[in-house]
């Protein structure tokens, strides 16, 4: 794919300007919603459920990225269908039948990803790339917004790209996790398709601006 993708993550967004702020990611050069799903369980922090995902869905026009970060994560798929899903990521750690959740999930027409905490090794996918729609590999540990960024993210995503090739999978890898300017053009190089950023978009003073420099960033190779 040669157009680089960015997913401002709504967890960085101000909640109590909620409209406001997926008003923006519509009227900006960003390309999808990321919305990531916490239970308190899988990682230490709550984030938001369903109503607020069925808010977003309401006035969002753009691709729906819904990365769970939860604990048995097939009891909630047909749901978060309904609640407007276009692409369902579940976490890798969290499945015990990653198979059949995969195909669950392209059962209810939704993309399916795969997201790897920083320390799964990407070799474990090596059997199933080819039924991955994405990969999002974080690039902190999942949980909460505004950590550093890991800098081994970079060999991680150049062994997950050589492996994609060599399977010749259509999987698409997405950055998750302390994405900025100083990251963006280094990840993509390294083969990443899509570039989540939270706190980078939403403390900026010019938000559509700043998304339209990573953008541009992501797509200068």
């Amino acid at each position: 794919m040669s157009t680089k993708l960015i997913a401002p993550s709504v967890l960085a967004a101000d909640f109590a300007n909620l409209q406001r702020d997926i008003e923006m990611i519509n009227n900006s050069e960003a390309d999808w919603f990321h919305i990531d799903i916490m239970d308190g369980v899988f990682v230490p922090n709550i984030s938001f459920g369903m109503p607020v995902l069925q808010a977003i869905s309401k006035h969002a026009t753009k691709t729906i990225d819904v990365h769970l970060m939860i604990v048995d994560p097939d009891r909630y798929i047909k749901e978060f269908a309904s609640l407007g899903a276009n692409i369902l990521t579940v976490h890798y750690e969290a499945c015990t039948h990653l198979h059949r959740s995969l195909q669950a999930i392209k059962a209810e027409g939704m993309k399916a990803g795969v997201a790897i905490n920083p320390h799964t090794n990407v070799k474990l996918l090596k059997d199933l790339i080819q039924d991955i729609d994405l990969v999002c590999v974080m690039s902190v540990n999942p949980g909460y917004g505004g950590q550093s960024f890991i800098e081994a993210t970079y060999d991680k995503v150049r062994q997950l790209k050589k492996m994609i090739e060599k399977k010749g999978a259509k999987t698409l890898i997405e950055i998750d996790g302390g994405v900025t300017d100083k990251n963006a053009a280094e990840l993509v190089k390294a083969g990443a398709d899509v570039l989540v950023a939270g706190s980078y978009v939403f403390k900026a003073a010019d938000q559509p601006e700043t998304i339209k420099g990573l953008k541009k960033l992501a797509n200068s190779n």
